[in-house]
């Protein structure tokens, strides 16, 4: 059976993502793809590493039939999705790829994203889209909020743990550093290479990321009270790629023990050998997590290190596992290409 999708939001990098993910899908047609400034152009002219694809042109959102269209996914700035999702038949399944549903309390959504929700009552049939963690409620939901490409990061390392309770809640430190691509492909004066290159810095220093709700919620909802940890993001100058580097307080080898039995059998989540640490490098263009434990000099401290791709496991990646999970297909189709290197 074939499934026709839509790809709102095709002219960004996690749409033309999409597109190059769902080319090697046996079983899902690209029957549209939208965009705003670009309507009217072929991806090819938008991204010429498409061109050898049979691609529809680029169009305004109100010109697409969605008559016929099993899932649509969403990969439009967050400000914008709440009208566009509330305005698709209520037929068509939904694959956020926005911030737009990711926050199930409407309060810590105003707070974090400085407006109030527009669409509260689709906000209660969402399902948050880290697929490992809730993939029997993605399996029947119909509109799935993909997650936060730094969140994800952050709770492959961690939601075992704190799950299992074999670390101390309130001594958490995430340190990040996260490739430029994901800050999207709007042209922005921080990102110029001139400005860029030669250097990294941290950024949203002292608890103001957004993704912070995120890890609220979900790390809160795991321990059964509330659980605040420390997060520093830090801009590299890599296209793509996150490393998390999680200072922790607990046993290394429990630790280690535990993320291994949580992920066994996981297709796209590895967890490394004790000891070892994994690099972006190693993810690059797939959906693979790599993590990795080592111990601390001092007793009772470890280091939990996390890489994906921030496009691919952390944002177009990961909607397409739960699309799969949507439309009744294997959850890996699409998905095994190995990560490019060098």
């Amino acid at each position: 059976m074939t499934h026709k999708v839509a790809i709102l939001g095709a002219s960004g990098y996690t749409g033309a993502e999409l597109v190059r993910l769902i080319a090697t899908h046996p079983s899902i047609e690209i029957a549209a793809l939208t965009a705003d400034r670009k309507a009217g152009m072929t991806m090819s002219e938008t991204f010429p590493h498409l061109r050898h694809l049979d691609l529809p042109v680029l169009q305004r959102i109100e010109s697409v039939d969605f008559a016929g269209i099993d899932l649509v996914f969403c990969a439009l700035p967050h400000g914008t999705t709440h009208e566009i999702v509330a305005s698709l038949p209520r037929e068509v399944k939904v694959v956020d790829l926005s911030a737009g549903f990711r926050l199930r309390d409407l309060a810590a959504y105003e707070k974090w994203y400085g407006a109030p929700h527009a669409a509260p009552e689709l906000q209660e049939e969402a399902v948050y889209g880290l697929t490992e963690f809730y993939r029997d409620d993605i399996r029947t939901a119909r509109l799935v909020a993909g997650t936060g490409c730094n969140a994800a990061t952050g709770q492959f390392a961690l939601c075992p743990l704190i799950k299992a309770g074999v670390i101390d809640l309130d001594e958490i430190n995430i340190d990040l550093k996260a490739g430029v691509s994901g800050a999207g492909r709007s042209l922005k004066e921080n990102l110029l290479h001139a400005e860029l290159s030669e250097g990294y810095h941290a950024y949203a220093v002292g608890g103001t990321h957004r993704h912070l709700g995120e890890f609220d919620q979900e790390f809160s909802r795991l321990a059964g009270r509330p659980v605040e940890v420390q997060f520093t993001p830090h801009l590299m100058p890599a296209n793509r790629g996150i490393l998390a580097t999680v200072h922790v307080r607990g046993e290394a080898e429990e630790i280690h023990r535990t993320l291994s039995a949580a992920y066994a059998g996981e297709p796209f989540v590895q967890v490394l050998p004790m000891g070892q640490h994994p690099s972006t490098r190693h993810v690059r263009g797939s959906n693979f997590v790599h993590l990795g434990v080592v111990g601390d000099r001092r007793p009772g401290r470890a280091t939990v290190i996390a890489a994906l791709d921030n496009l691919t496991k952390g944002s177009s990646g990961q909607a397409l596992q739960n699309a799969n999970l949507m439309l009744g297909e294997e959850e890996t189709a699409g998905l095994m290409l190995a990560p490019v290197f060098p």
